[in-house]
């Protein structure tokens, strides 16, 4: 029950920082987004690290958070990329479907697959995410391209990598695994700024859209560790992977992006899904 409802939590808060961050995406490029919501994350971390009371991150912790901290730029990347070639609200949903097998594959092999209600649970969270994405074209909507399938695609694979590394590095701390991850993002987003002699030159305008990205991209990772140190790798996965319901709903909110009856019994599946996963 506590798994599901940190990951729950998770997922409403990465939901938010990923709709944010897909509109300031848009304005200021991928790379810089990443960057600048990276670099705000890492600076909130460190204000609140004095107020932590945890041992000194291990090696181990270490080399997970790093894998972690790497796959997370990597999806966020691809996700940003996706979302400049399509709708927000089918990108996301899309890239949450893989980002939810992978854990769940790896999570079966490591502590056993599950059995019973479990298994219908998670194919419920499954088909909702798939039914939220599919989408019937009309004269006024966005077709899918090739280009953002690819990018959404890639962005599930490396966000199922990212949940696999974020909880093994965040067995016995919190704070430490999210430090060492975003200081690993922004060297590999740096990086690329920097040896491409890219600017780093933010319009204003869309400081406030990188500052919720990065609180609601931290309150999801601190949810999701606290999940993982609750429950098993593929529940708290799954539950977490739902996050595209509440960029869907955010799009349908504040873009008027309009929902159809398949996305809204998505949403539904999914609120059935996590009530029978806490349950369990």
């Amino acid at each position: 029950m506590i798994a599901a409802l940190f990951g729950l939590f998770s997922a409403l808060a990465w939901g938010t920082g990923d709709f944010a961050g897909g509109i300031a995406s848009r304005r200021v490029g991928p790379v810089r987004a990443v960057f600048m919501t990276e670099l705000m994350g890492f600076s909130l971390i460190l204000l609140v690290l004095p107020f932590v009371d945890e041992p000194f991150p291990t090696q181990q912790t270490i080399f997970w958070a790093t894998g972690a901290g790497i796959f997370s730029t990597i999806g966020l990347l691809m996700l940003f990329q996706a979302m400049q070639h399509g709708r927000i609200s089918i990108a996301a949903p899309i890239s949450a479907v893989l980002s939810a097998m992978v854990p769940v594959i790896v999570g079966g092999v490591l502590e056993g697959f599950p059995g019973g209600i479990l298994v219908f649970a998670f194919f419920l969270a499954l088909a909702a995410v798939v039914l939220i994405s599919i989408e019937k074209e009309t004269a006024n909507s966005q077709p899918m391209s090739r280009e953002m399938l690819v990018f959404a695609l890639l962005s599930g694979a490396s966000f199922g990598m990212y949940f696999v590394m974020m909880n093994r590095a965040g067995q016995a701390s919190v704070i430490a695994p999210m430090l060492v991850g975003r200081f690993a993002a922004m060297l590999v987003t740096g990086a690329y700024l920097l040896l491409g002699r890219k600017s780093f030159h933010i319009a204003p305008g869309n400081w406030h859209l990188l500052f919720l990205s990065a609180l609601f991209g931290i309150g999801g990772n601190a949810f999701y560790i606290l999940a993982g140190q609750s429950g098993r790798l593929d529940i708290t996965a799954v539950i977490s992977s739902l996050y595209p319901g509440m960029t869907v709903l955010l799009a349908w909110i504040v873009l008027k992006e309009k929902l159809q009856r398949s996305q809204w019994f998505g949403v539904f599946l999914a609120l059935v899904a996590i009530v029978l996963i806490a349950l369990a």
